[in-house]
């Protein structure tokens, strides 16, 4: 296929749900999928994999099994957009054109933008459940004590609560293997807060006094030297780059110059710097300037391209204020497929309007969550239905059910057959 009326770039959460809902809604649509792995991964479960609760297995499927029927898939990759062309360019399969374009390949770890990270990832006791959960839980299993390190980079990333999740689960793995008297669990995070939604940070707040979590702010990471298991931030408080340390030192933090930390660490998990994939980063669908230069600039309400009206865009790559989720999609999906079909039958927009909603599952202990649900702005959104029944602030069992068990169901059945 050479020509598509609809052409999805990337067929993971995002795409797949799209391309779903299209034919569901019109199945005379002529639609492709470009997407290269024959993998498709419920991503969403790497936390509970990386603290040995959930068989990695379990979340790998193949791509073919999910691709809609009578939707076509290109097993290739994009190298190049030219939007003024209506072309993508692809690696192996020629040049394709299209009438509209729906912009889904989620983004790539860039573990270069982090000096040392590298080479460090994935080696002893640097781990990431953004690369590979089953090294995270073995690094758990075997620690023995001393700065359990937990932080997060400058970049947008994916769930941006995944970092602190995996340290709450740890945290309670070194309580039950006897060695929490002997360990500094530290979460080092650039931004000013636990997280940006008040009501949620103030549980979290508490869960961190309780269990005597050493929370530093405006730790953004520079430098990692794995042979050494040093780790370096700049701290980076507005209008105060000068850093103190307080008299309780435990963790045995050193101060270079007037803002750089070194910190020594037993174990380091991270999520690695991440960005939108190269072929975005250098087409004009790109922003070209300002906060969101790299990632599709796309209306934050009805996710039509800012510039060129046939594009749409959704997803981990999408230019949009709000959390990188699955949970995110699934209110973006049924917007864009809305507004595009709006368009291809009336050659007008249609009204939809995504308002920002994205939720992040925080999973606080092996047995228990805070659902945290929001829109633009950090303004709370709570599914109507859930909190009728459930107080979703407050961790709950029944909340990590529906993580464990509920949303991976959900995910496959419904989310990627265009249902829910």
């Amino acid at each position: 296929m050479k020509h598509a009326q609809v052409l999805i770039i990337g067929g993971g959460t995002a795409g797949i749900t799209v391309a779903a809902q299209l034919k569901q809604k019109d199945k005379n649509l002529q639609i492709a999928i470009l997407e290269p792995s024959s993998k498709h991964y419920y991503q969403p479960a790497w936390t509970l994999v990386g603290a040995g609760a959930f068989d990695f297995k379990a979340t790998e499927r193949e791509t073919a099994a999910y691709i809609p029927k009578g939707v076509t898939w290109i097993q290739d990759k994009a190298t190049t957009i030219h939007p003024e062309k209506n072309t993508v360019v692809t690696d192996a399969s020629g040049d394709l054109t299209y009438d509209y374009l729906v912009v889904a390949p989620g983004l790539v770890m860039a573990p270069e933008l982090l000096p040392g990270l590298t080479e460090a990832l994935g080696k002893d006791v640097v781990c990431s459940n953004y690369t590979d959960p089953e090294h995270s839980w073995e690094v758990i299993r075997k620690f023995k004590g001393g700065n359990a390190v937990f932080t997060q980079p400058t970049t947008p990333i994916k769930c941006g609560g995944a970092p602190q999740k995996i340290m709450y689960l740890a945290e309670e793995h070194f309580r039950k293997a006897g060695i929490r008297n002997k360990t500094n669990v530290v979460f080092a995070t650039p931004g000013s807060v636990i997280f940006g939604v008040k009501d949620f940070a103030r549980t979290l707040n508490k869960i961190i006094l309780e269990r005597d979590i050493i929370l530093k702010t405006f730790y953004a990471p520079t430098k990692i030297d794995g042979p050494n298991r040093e780790i370096y931030f700049r701290y980076a408080q507005p209008g105060d780059n000068n850093c103190v340390l307080t008299e309780d030192n435990r963790i045995g933090e050193n101060i270079i110059g007037d803002s750089e930390i070194k910190l020594s660490f037993d174990m380091l998990h991270l999520a690695p710097p991440q960005q939108a994939p190269e072929f975005v980063r250098k087409s004009q669908v790109s922003a070209q300037d300002g906060p969101s230069k790299g990632w599709i600039d796309v209306n934050i309400n009805t996710l039509q391209h800012a510039r060129f009206a046939n594009i749409f865009s959704l997803g981990d790559v999408a230019a949009l204020p709000t959390a990188k989720t699955g949970a995110a999609i699934r209110k973006q999906a049924p917007v864009v497929v809305e507004n595009l079909l709006q368009l291809i039958k009336t050659e007008k927009m249609g009204t939809a309007s995504y308002e920002g909603y994205s939720s992040c599952p925080l999973v606080t202990g092996y047995s228990k969550m805070v659902l945290a649900e929001f829109k633009y702005d950090n303004v709370r959104d709570s599914d109507p239905l859930i909190s009728k029944f459930v107080d979703t602030t407050k961790e709950q069992y029944s909340m990590w059910l529906l993580k464990k068990y509920g949303l991976p169901f959900m995910y496959w059945n419904m989310m990627l057959r265009g249902k829910a």
